[in-house]
């Protein structure tokens, strides 16, 4: 990984980049990209790249140029694309034409809490575990409800037919500099999980991201879809999107002193995470089509925490040494990561720094929010989301998900999903 702006322009000279994609996210966390030819990184690099804010849904700007300056730490080289006249991509912060930060950038939203926990002594790691989908697609190439096979958890071939393509999605994330620590069938006919070893938040965010491009674009060159919609199909799992994330202090897990103990800090981080389980529900869960999976096959619906327990909000899995740590269960892969793990972040730091106490295991007797309407409700009365997001893109976010949670309601709700975000998500 290069983290210089020399030594990104070197490694652009001596490779045959032909092509640099200069990669962002709207406030709902769907990637967008501006390319530049190699001529151009340097001035991207000092001083960043103009583009259009005005046409990207959720954001606002006094002016609609905006600019995207390149993490030079988040070089990738794209394996799908011609090995000769390469194309790589950097993530990007959003800043203003002055120079400053765009309240909209979620990356920096997400920055700003992990310099948080970084001022108390603390560092975040996040392992996530993805699922999704792969459906047959017709005659035209268009996506169907087809699952790609009927096999279920940790099946094998011939039962499980997705096994190559994982295979061929890991590798390719390796090539990227990613490390993907497993990968299986999942319980769902089609169902596929991807899971990460832990990274830092900021890189674990950037990493779902990437997932999500590298997914489709290998599914689609296998001649499949992939989706990850949330609840896809009926009477079968779900996807979600497993947050594991552990703490560290002075380079020590504070997750696990001993067998089935925690220190203070690590129990009141949690209890922070549940504290705020309702109120974050909006952004960890965003889809009308989400609330369809919750308190269902293992899915949790109400705010509690036990050890090993699937069912629950948080699990503590069954780990040691650097590997303890907590496992929140409710998000789903729709979730902007960006803006889901700065609030599972600033929650639980909130926890340590109010010396919140942990309830007893699987004693919770608060529910998670049934609709998409109830979430965001309870999100437009909340006085820590209201301190945690900037207005304006608060203001955005719950504007847009109210119309589009009403217009699924006045429609054929499951209809209308499938045409919004089956091949969206």
């Amino acid at each position: 990984m290069k983290t210089t702006a020399s030594e990104v322009i070197a490694f652009v000279r001596e490779n045959d980049v032909k092509f640099i994609r200069l990669a962002f996210c709207d406030i709902f966390g769907t990637q967008k990209n501006i390319s530049i030819m190699p001529s151009e990184l340097e001035r991207a690099l000092e001083g960043g790249v103009s583009f259009d804010a005005a046409a990207i849904r959720g954001f606002r700007s006094d002016t609609s140029d905006l600019m995207l300056k390149p993490d030079p730490g988040t070089l990738s080289v794209l394996p799908w694309r011609p090995s000769q006249g390469r194309v790589i991509r950097f993530f990007c912060n959003v800043i203003t034409p002055k120079g400053g930060p765009f309240t909209g950038d979620t990356r920096a939203l997400l920055s700003r809490e992990v310099e948080r926990a970084q001022r108390m002594g603390l560092t975040c790691r996040i392992g996530p575990e993805c699922e999704f989908y792969l459906f047959r697609l017709d005659e035209d190439g268009d996506p169907t409800l087809i699952p790609h096979d009927r096999g279920g958890y940790a099946d094998v071939a011939p039962k499980d037919r997705g096994e190559n393509v994982r295979r061929e999605i890991c590798l390719t994330l390796e090539e990227m500099g990613i490390a993907p620590e497993a990968s299986h069938h999942e319980q769902g006919p089609g169902q596929n999980e991807i899971d990460f070893r832990y990274s830092g938040a900021l890189t674990a965010a950037d990493n779902l991201i990437t997932l999500r491009t590298v997914v489709k674009n290998i599914a689609a060159r296998n001649g499949l879809y992939a989706s990850f919609m949330p609840k896809p199909l009926p009477d079968v799992s779900g996807s979600g999107l497993h947050v594991n994330l552990s703490l560290a202090k002075n380079g020590l897990n504070i997750f696990r002193n001993g067998p089935f103990e925690h220190s203070k800090d690590a129990e009141s981080f949690i209890a922070g995470v549940l504290a705020r389980a309702r109120e974050t529900a909006a952004f960890l869960n965003p889809l009308t089509n989400s609330y369809r999976r919750l308190g269902i096959l293992e899915a949790p619906s109400h705010v509690a925490w036990a050890h090993g327990m699937r069912d629950e909000l948080i699990r503590i899995p069954a780990a040691e040494g650097e590997y303890a740590r907590m496992e929140l269960r409710s998000p789903d892969p729709a979730m902007n990561p960006y803006l889901g793990f700065a609030l599972i972040l600033r929650a639980g730091l909130d926890g340590i720094e109010a010396g919140l106490p942990l309830p007893a295991p699987a004693s919770g007797e608060e529910y998670l929010p049934k609709t998409l309407g109830e979430a965001l409700t309870i999100a437009e009365e909340s006085a820590f989301v209201k301190s945690a997001i900037p207005p304006d893109v608060l203001a955005e976010y719950l504007a847009a998900k109210r119309r589009e949670a009403e217009h699924i309601l006045a429609a054929d709700p499951e209809a209308a999903e499938r045409a919004l975000y089956f091949e969206e998500i």
